[in-house]
């Protein structure tokens, strides 16, 4: 069974990921990381020339790929749960686990992270608190419909986060 890290940008996938993955003595994937080294571009160079459309085949290729892998932590990219296929793909090989965290949050790590420009490229024209609410809005029924459960990322460790998560993979 793998467990897929699902949610927004900057709500502790790859660092939650890697730390899940040691804690448990699994193999860490993230989705987006292995899209980049697929194509030898970043996601901004995919998306500027190819379009969002063209993203989302070859991150649900991708997708479709890690599923065949067993027993594995695994970051998906934020926008993955927006295809069925993609959500009913990682249902089947594991569990399903929403990072949450507040659009302040989110853009105080957005901030920090060096890599924004590169994997992260805006997704709307808006500012970026604007466009956080306005892109939480219409992807959380899609996070909240593809989890197994939640865990809210804004005010705990990267520790604290892994702890609650196998706390409730107990359950399942």
């Amino acid at each position: 069974m793998n467990i897929f890290l699902i949610g927004y940008r900057c709500t502790g996938k790859t660092s939650v990921g890697r730390s899940l993955a040691k804690s448990l003595g699994r193999p860490f994937l993230d989705a987006d990381s292995e899209l980049v080294k697929e194509q030898d571009l970043n996601i901004s160079e995919i998306v500027r020339k190819h379009g969002w459309d063209a993203f989302r085949k070859i991150e649900s290729d991708v997708i479709k790929r890690v599923c065949d892998l067993d027993d594995h932590v695994v970051a998906a990219g934020g926008g993955a749960v927006l295809n069925d296929k993609n959500v009913k793909h990682m249902k089947r090989s594991g569990k399903l686990v929403w990072l949450k965290a507040t659009p302040e949050t989110i853009k105080k790590r957005i901030l920090q992270d060096k890599n924004t420009k590169d994997f992260r490229p805006a997704l709307t024209s808006k500012g970026s608190v604007e466009e956080i609410q306005e892109t939480l809005l219409i992807r959380n029924p899609y996070y909240e419909k593809a989890m197994d459960f939640d865990v809210d990322t804004d005010d705990i460790g990267i520790d604290e986060v892994c702890h609650a998560i196998i706390k409730k993979l107990v359950t399942f």
